[in-house]
């Protein structure tokens, strides 16, 4: 058993948030519209971030879960802009994925190599109002009409939508077949019959947009489908298994600068003559959040491993996800206690990292969700 990375990921990860740093590390940069624009998406695909996983023949990194992950953990310590990030990672896990494993070869060559270099923005849509963690209880439906499918219905919360060039959605197609009545499709955003939102106003990830999408009478070539008719909850649990894996290493990579600042903050800033990290209560906060960030760490690292092993473990992926999650927020709470009045201000970026942690344990399947797989998987 060995824990240690390869001197070649070591290289990769140091370089990588390097260079994050040195072209999207300016702090508390102003977004005209409150989310990220096309110029700083491009300079994230310039790095290698909008295809990390795609196949090397159409300009994607052709890595595995470990090395995905290893990359959005370097993309989220050197950007401050944790929103750009999670919108990059949604692109590419929610969304590239799906294409790249369940579309028809045309599409595949139509699609994929835009979405590795950056020139299209995937939004992943298929949440709604009345079918969040029940995503078999979807409303939007799709008919078969010769070449087409017709789409209707809405999604209520797709992050990227705003901003994106496909939407990859999911439908029900034969509403008597339960779970196996539900299809994917990647959706160009140019067909008529789609309507997307301004971005909806977040407490955090703000430099990523989000936006509800309508779809009325959209008609969508059938070689749109990802996979065969009645296979989208397969597929949604196909892209989700990589974005629960992956994605969340973003926050440890958040975490990793947090921490580096917390204790750099009590190495410097004095109160009673002493150093703030000569205090015991300072100095074992410190410890906590030590401890939440390896333990996290771990449990990421391994559902990776496990997925670059092929295989399918529930349990790793829903532990992981928790523990990073929860953890995002408790370091963000403690940080906050640590740097104390000038934590709660929006110029040092404290708050920020906290604001943007809180959704963490909502999307990609609610801790509660995450918990009730735990259980079932320990036999309960």
């Amino acid at each position: 058993m060995d824990f240690d990375l390869t001197a070649e990921q070591r290289d990769r990860f140091s370089g990588l948030v390097d260079a994050v740093r040195k072209q999207l590390g300016s702090p508390l940069r102003e977004h005209p519209e409150g989310h990220f624009d096309r110029e700083e998406w491009r300079t994230a695909a310039s790095l290698g971030l909008t295809g990390l996983c795609l196949p090397a023949e159409y300009g994607g990194g052709g890595l595995g879960a470990l090395d995905t992950a290893l990359a959005l953990q370097a993309f989220g310590r050197g950007c401050p802009d944790t929103g750009l990030v999670f919108g990059v990672a949604a692109h590419l896990l929610a969304c590239a994925t799906a294409v790249r494993d369940f579309a028809d070869d045309l599409v595949r060559d139509e699609l994929l190599t835009g979405m590795a270099s950056g020139e299209l923005v995937g939004a992943n849509a298929i949440t709604e109002d009345e079918a969040g963690s029940d995503a078999s209880g979807l409303r939007t439906v799709a008919v078969r009409d010769g070449y087409d499918y017709v789409l209707d219905g809405e999604k209520s919360f797709a992050s990227n939508a705003p901003v994106s060039d496909i939407l990859v959605t999911y439908a029900v197609t034969d509403p008597a077949a339960g779970f196996l009545g539900i299809t994917g499709f990647v959706v160009p955003r140019t067909l008529p019959g789609i309507e997307i939102s301004t971005p909806l106003a977040k407490m955090g990830l703000a430099g990523c947009p989000a936006g509800r999408v309508r779809f009325t009478q959209c008609r969508v070539p059938a070689r749109y489908r990802l996979g065969v008719e009645g296979q989208g909850q397969a597929v949604f649990q196909h892209s989700m298994r990589w974005e629960r894996t992956c994605l969340f290493a973003l926050y440890v990579g958040l975490m990793e600068e947090q921490l580096s600042r917390c204790v750099a903050h009590v190495r410097t800033r004095r109160q009673f003559g002493r150093p703030l990290g000569d205090f015991q209560a300072i100095s074992h906060r410190i410890a906590v959040m030590s401890q939440r960030l390896e333990s996290a760490r771990l449990l990421l690292y391994r559902a990776c491993w496990l997925m670059d092993q092929g295989r399918v473990d529930q349990t790793a992926v829903s532990l992981a996800k928790v523990a990073v999650s929860e953890a995002a927020i408790a370091n963000g709470l403690d940080a906050i206690q640590i740097f104390g009045g000038s934590g709660y201000l929006v110029p040092t970026g404290i708050e920020q990292q906290l604001r943007d942690a809180v959704p963490s344990t909502l999307f990609s399947g609610t801790t509660e969700i995450h918990r009730e797989i735990i259980a079932k998987e320990a036999g309960l």
